[in-house]
């Protein structure tokens, strides 16, 4: 059952929440509690099935999506290079006859549409990481002297807290498994305020484990349970609804649905319309060398 489901966080704080979910709160009191049971689990059941069907159309879309695209490109895309190409000629033949500078110009833009761009890395070598200009690059551009990375000094105070924090949550106290990956997860966080010098963290981090473990919340009514449930299938449907409107508004999926039932008759249409641009671009191009 996926994370979320059935008693999940999202159902349980609806359910408890006194109706601020979807189906919370919907249950009269007259109903017998037999009969409600047997409703909601019918309901949970129905919407269970309407989202599986949901998802299986949602995926089948976007197989197709994904398929008519690639016909798309093997199909079209040559005739697509073709035509950027023609239109460079032709701009570069007007800026020849009319040696205008805004002829020119355009020239250049249009032959830069069809060159190949070179990868980056041959571009920038080590001037790229994860996560944009290396710090190196940054400070060449702006003229700045490359400096290491700032050393952090913790205070007095930081290191006491970090000190008695280990001895506190060290994960070698744990009896179980279950506190030993709690103190491990806890401490792998102290290590990082620590490392930062964070001495506010370290002394929320403190706050926290004088608190203790947050207790495990009760246990689920069946009622409760169920109604957290249909709570959870209602936001994946949601959340499905947008994915199918991405795909049915993109540029391949509104193409695909002008011709579900014959996608090829679709692309042999723009190919017609293809070729015969070409064709035009061919003509006008031959005019202008002549």
């Amino acid at each position: 059952m996926p994370a979320g489901g059935r008693g999940g966080p999202a159902g349980r704080e609806a359910v408890r929440a006194g109706g601020r979910g979807h189906y919370a709160g919907r249950v009269t009191q007259d109903v017998p509690r037999e009969s409600q049971s047997a409703r909601l689990e019918r309901a949970v059941r129905a919407a269970e099935q309407a989202l599986i069907e949901f998802e299986i159309a949602l995926e089948t879309f976007r197989i197709e999506v994904e398929n008519f695209s690639r016909l798309h490109h093997q199909k079209l895309g040559p005739m697509y290079t073709r035509l950027d190409e023609l239109d460079a000629l032709i701009a570069e033949a007007r800026a020849r006859s009319s040696g205008d500078p805004e002829d020119l110009r355009k020239a250049q833009e249009a032959r830069g549409m069809v060159q190949p761009m070179p990868g980056v890395d041959e571009l920038f070598h080590d001037w790229l990481d994860g996560d944009g200009l290396s710090p190196e690059a940054a400070a060449m551009l702006t003229e700045q002297p490359v400096r290491p990375p700032r050393r952090v000094r913790p205070s007095d105070e930081a290191r006491k807290l970090y000190r008695e924090l280990a001895r506190k949550a060290h994960p070698d106290l744990a009896q179980e498994d279950g506190e030993r990956a709690r103190r491990e997860e806890f401490i792998a966080r102290v290590n990082g305020a620590y490392g930062r010098g964070d001495e506010a963290l370290l002394r929320e981090l403190a706050a926290e484990w004088e608190a203790g473990p947050r207790p495990e919340p009760a246990p689920l009514t069946e009622s409760e349970e169920l109604y957290a449930r249909l709570e959870w299938l209602s936001q994946r449907k949601e959340l499905l609804t947008l994915l199918a409107k991405d795909l049915e508004e993109s540029a391949i999926g509104a193409m695909l649905r002008m011709a579900p039932d014959d996608p090829d008759r679709l692309l042999d249409e723009i190919a017609e319309q293809l070729l015969a641009q070409v064709s035009e671009r061919e003509a006008e191009l031959a005019r202008l060398v002549q």
